[in-house]
């Protein structure tokens, strides 16, 4: 019989199994009557006939069982007695099977939510058909790199020197575009752009991303109302004019109603089309985790961003490197095809657009995975991810092994049990498949729960790396890996920790253990397997305790940098002017006008601002080329500063001494002359042993004579800059109204007044110069602070968290294997006081023995931490993976745990009655 009509005949027994057994017994019936009826017939009496038929046809259940058998039910119904006999088992130890589900729960609900998290930044790709084919273009330069300059890119340094870029000039997409032959169209795009919006009168700050007219259709990506981006609209610079918005954006603004589509909204005061809503499911090409607001085509550049400085128009310049591109591979043409041939398109396209001078060199195009399309987020959390997958796997682990634990005591109780069911014909594996049965039932009912925690945990955890000025935090969805994995855990951990039960109890001795004095021929049993169980846990809880210890003590550190500034009292906020309503120098003017009001808001005690704000993951690099003394100019080495171009009042609102020379004056503003301040680290660099002050420097490394030079009237004091984890750099501060343009800036309020009190009156003076001119971002400076250990912050919390419940799940197994100890030990112990020991002794002597096995598994788990420890060594700050006091602090407290844990059964212990005791059997 094939095996589908097979499968189908069981499926039909299984679920009509009432009529089975009643078609069951019709059968036997009629064979039993029809050879009755022969026998009657032959002559013999009824009742003698009847008599003989049942003696002659046999055993009727067996008979039925073999028709069961042959059907394939006799593993069913041995299956579901399991389940029933399991299931009464678990209710009547209702203490056991609670502390049992909640200790698989917990773990099952913290891995699950790990998963899902990890799962979205490691391993989700973008929601396009065949994300696999995707290749983001990248290109790796040197430090002799024609590539000087780029607006808005990721880089990273590269094995063997150099770093990795994503960024591409304009003209060089184009002209690659037309040489491909190799790949699928090249499509491009430009990321987290933010600008301004006016919807229905309502101005917003919103996320663009700029896309190439073609983006939609290589991406295999359809709208879910209207119509998408087409190579038609993405046309001449500032063509183009409209859009498709998110799902989010749509249901925001719009409150998802259909006539969005063709409403004219305001972007950077351009009026935009909306011509389509963009599926829930799709984010752009930057990012799996979340979606820009609003896609336009990269024809509108000029009307979001304007001109960099002297580059002149982004879509025309060849200096600046700044747009994404991607393609599609084509089938039947390796990587390495595609990479020789491209590279050779680049070298051309580059000596076409750009100057080469000589030494210069010409980057590397290299072609990566663009299935998560640029993966910020996944190269940020990567190694994050995987320590927190580990911490929880150790805290499954370390549930497993409790459970273990106590099934061990609980299979010995039972080994009576056991031993009966091995005597009256069970088969050992029957037995193991019993206990396995068992296992799996609290797995599964622990993994249920666990599986909802694990559902709700999966948003709590993103909003924690939420900073308080963002409206969305990331997307997790919940999907099938995320279902697949709990499964698999689940069942994985039903076998693991029941395997150890389940053979200990196979190995049940019949004829002892169903004797009298059974007990007593068990009870001295070392329990080896227990205690090697128990010093696990404790070597797995130091192992954590330590993690967690190091990533709080890194956060501690963190929070006692001196940033070099007063932060408190500061409040943030972003201004970005469209560059269409205010270029350059309108841009500029209009800040001054904005700084001058602000300055008569009733509590505000100073403003300034930035184009770079301090210790937010920004930063801003220029050249810097110090003058030479007269008749010794000769051309200079390229060296590298940060800068930052601030208002004139900086150094006072932000609160950094000027060590040398001075701070800046309205007469500095009007002067032709430009000037700038440095700060220590720069001084110490730049000008050893010397005085700085008169010293003059350009940014540039044009002739001599053509140089703009800014000349240095002042030394301040070092700050932190972008990170608190880095020292301060070499820094200058430049006037804004000495520049030729500025764009966005971060706006500096000091303030004796509360944020939420404050801010409307600085939004109202902001609106009243121009009411399209939202206040972004608002936050204070600790804010700001927080936001960039937001990681840490995290990661210490969690690791704090897990540690606690590992010491939790390590005292229920102390006190489970030392409370078994004790009870298996009380003829003993009674012995022992009867000869004259004192009360106290007992206690110590269990005590002692937890001590013991808590000082094993802690001196484990230091040597292990000591291993992994550089593992994380990137992760901490301001201490090695070796701290003592870290490693000592986490033995004390898992030996005070054990002793904790150990207390009660030993003062259970001391309590016995020598008399009671010996007739304990």
């Amino acid at each position: 019989m094939n095996l589908l009509p097979r499968l189908h005949s069981w499926l039909k027994w299984v679920v009509k199994r009432r009529r089975l057994e009643t078609d069951l017994e019709a059968e036997v019936r009629f064979h039993l009557d029809s050879y009755a009826g022969d026998l009657v017939r032959s002559g013999v009496p009824v009742d003698e006939a009847a008599r003989r038929a049942r003696i002659e046809f046999g055993g009727i259940e067996s008979h039925k069982d073999a028709i069961r058998a042959s059907i394939g039910l006799r593993w069913w119904d041995d299956l579901w007695g399991d389940l029933q006999y399991g299931a009464r088992i678990l209710w009547k130890t209702p203490g056991f099977t609670a502390i049992a589900v909640v200790s698989l729960a917990l773990a099952i609900g913290a891995n699950t939510s790990i998963f899902s998290l990890a799962n979205q930044l490691l391993y989700a790709r973008l929601a396009v058909p065949h994300p696999e084919q995707l290749r983001l273009f990248t290109v790796v330069s040197d430090e002799h790199s024609v590539v000087r300059s780029c607006w808005g890119c990721g880089s990273e340094p590269v094995p063997g020197g150099g770093a990795r870029s994503d960024a591409f000039t304009y003209p060089i997409y184009q002209q690659l575009r037309r040489e491909n032959h190799i790949l699928d169209e090249i499509f491009a795009f430009k990321e987290n752009i933010q600008a301004n919006a006016t919807i229905d009168g309502s101005a917003q700050a919103v996320h663009l991303e700029l896309v190439s007219g073609n983006l939609y259709q290589q991406m295999g990506v359809r709208t879910m109302l209207g119509r998408p981006i087409l190579p038609s609209d993405d046309g001449a610079p500032g063509t183009g004019a409209v859009a498709t918005i998110s799902e989010g954006l749509w249901e925001r603004a719009f409150g998802k109603a259909p006539d969005a589509i063709g409403k004219v909204i305001t972007v950077n005061m351009t009026p935009v089309t909306v011509i389509g809503v963009n599926p829930r499911a799709f984010t752009g090409a930057k990012s799996v985790q979340s979606s820009p607001d609003i896609f336009m085509p990269l024809s509108m550049l000029p009307l979001v961003k304007g001109e960099l400085g002297d580059s002149g128009p982004l879509l025309s310049s060849s200096n600046i490197w700044w747009v994404q591109l991607m393609a599609r591979e084509k089938p039947r043409v390796s990587l390495e095809q595609a990479r020789a041939g491209l590279n050779v398109a680049l070298n051309a396209a580059i000596h076409a657009t750009m100057t080469v001078a000589k030494g210069d060199t010409v980057p590397r195009l290299e072609l990566e995975d663009g299935s998560r399309g640029l993966n910020f987020e996944g190269k940020q959390f990567a190694q994050p991810m995987y320590v927190l997958l580990a911490v929880v796997g150790f805290v499954l682990l370390i549930a497993c092994a409790n459970i273990a634990n106590l099934m061990l005591a609980r299979s010995s109780a039972r080994q009576r049990e056991m031993s009966v069911r091995l005597a009256l014909g069970a088969g050992r594996g029957r037995i193991l498949r019993q206990v396995l049965t068992e296992s799996l039932m609290l797995a599964a009912i622990g993994g249920s729960v666990g599986f909802l925690l694990g559902y709700l945990g999966r948003t709590a955890l993103p909003k924690l790396l939420l900073n308080s000025w963002e409206r969305e935090g990331m997307n997790v969805p919940f999907d099938w890996r995320v279902f697949s994995f709990t499964a698999g855990i689940t069942l994985a951990t039903g076998v693991l920790f029941g395997i150890a039960p389940a053979w200990s109890a196979t190995r049940a001795e019949i004829g002892t253990a169903i004797k009298e004095g059974g007990k007593a021929s068990t009870k001295r049993r070392k329990g080896w397997t227990g205690r090697m169980i128990v010093a696990f846990q404790i070597a797995l809880s130091t192992l954590l305790v330590v993690g967690a210890s190091l990533f709080l003590r890194t956060l501690i550190n963190l929070n006692a940098v001196d940033v070099g500034f007063r932060a408190d009292g500061l409040v943030l906020f972003d201004i970005n002017p469209p560059s269409k309503q205010y270029p350059a120098p309108k841009d500029i003017a209009v800040h001054a006008r904005i700084e001058q009001a602000l300055r008569a808001v009733p509590g505000v005690e100073g403003v300034s601002l930035t184009d770079i704000p301090f210790i937010a993951d920004s930063e801003s690099g220029s050249g810097f080329y110090m003058e030479q003394a007269p008749g010794k100019d000769k051309p200079q080495d390229r060296t590298l500063s940060m800068e930052a171009t601030v208002g004139q009042d900086f150094m006072s609102v932000m609160g950094i001494p000027i060590v040398a020379g001075r701070g800046f004056t309205p007469e500095d503003v009007e002067s032709p002359q430009r000037f700038s301040i440095v700060n220590q680290a720069l001084a110490r660099k730049y000008f050893p042993n010397q005085n700085p002050i008169g010293s003059r420097f350009a940014m540039d490394d044009s002739n001599t004579k053509n140089r703009s030079w800014l000349e240095i009237i002042g030394v301040s004091a070092d700050t932190r800059y972008s990170h608190l984890q880095d020292q301060p750099p070499p820094l200058h501060f430049d006037l804004y109204r000495q520049s030729k343009d500025i764009g966005g800036a971060t706006y500096i309020v000091r303030t004796g007044m509360k944020p939420e009190a404050i801010v409307p009156s600085l939004r109202a003076v902001v609106q009243g110069i121009d009411r399209d001119l939202p206040l972004l971002d608002v936050r204070t400076q600790r804010q700001q602070i927080d936001a960039t250990i937001s990681q840490q912050r995290v990661f210490a919390s969690l690791t704090a968290a897990f540690g606690i419940l590992a010491l939790a799940l390590a005292c229920v197994g102390i006190y489970g294997i030392t409370a078994y100890a004790v009870s298996q030990r009380t003829n003993e112990i009674g012995i022992r006081l009867a000869l004259g020991a004192e009360r106290r002794q007992v206690r110590g002597m269990v005590l002692q023995e937890a001590g013991w096995l808590a000082a094993v598994g802690v001196t484990v788990g230091v040597l292990v931490a000591l291993g992994l420890g550089q593992l994380l060594k990137s992760m901490l700050y301001g201490l090695q993976p070796s701290d003592p006091d870290s490693l000592v602090g986490a033995g004390v407290l898992l030996l005070g745990v054990a002793l904790l844990a150990g207390w009660v059964p030993a003062m259970r212990a001391s309590r016995v009655e020598p008399m009671e005791a010996l007739r304990h059997e």
